[in-house]
């Protein structure tokens, strides 16, 4: 980390270099890590193409990482970047995992469930509510997500 980079710059930086594989891949350019106490003990990024596999959002790829790490599926205490804001299925897992902090670069203005179409993550109707913040790198992850479907279009 230099010493202009925040934390949370830091690891957006590597959940970005994630979605350029979820890219070079195939998959829709999204990437996913897990960080507790300073460290990171989990990745993932988009295999939803690849494997067949609805579910295997790079947010989900992460979390699953994470609990064989911590040996646990209650994940308190951790903070998940993930470079495209999560949809409803994945801010769900993360308020079941109890993750404490979750921080997004890019807006998701079709599916985004932390608060550009819904707000699951802060949802007083639900038992936990995560710490949030988007918009970090919010230009660079937008800009690869558009740049993907661009070609992907022709």
């Amino acid at each position: 980390m230099t010493a202009l980079e925040s934390p949370d710059e830091y690891w957006m930086r590597h959940a970005y270099g994630l979605a350029l594989r979820a890219a070079q891949a195939g998959e829709v350019p999204v990437g996913a890590v897990i960080v507790k106490d300073g460290s990171l003990i989990a990745e993932g990024y988009n295999l939803p193409i690849s494997h067949s596999d609805p579910t295997a959002h790079a947010e989900i790829q992460a979390l699953r990482a994470a609990g064989r790490v911590l040996n646990n599926y209650r994940l308190g205490g951790t903070t998940l970047y993930v470079t495209l804001e999560p949809c409803p299925m994945c801010a769900g897992a993360m308020v079941h995992a109890r993750v404490q902090r979750v921080v997004f670069g890019a807006s998701d203005p079709r599916t985004g469930a932390a608060g550009s179409v819904y707000n699951l993550l802060q949802s007083n109707e639900l038992n936990h509510r995560c710490e949030l913040q988007g918009g970090v790198m919010a230009s660079e992850c937008g800009g690869l997500l558009r740049d993907f479907f661009r070609r992907k279009r022709g």
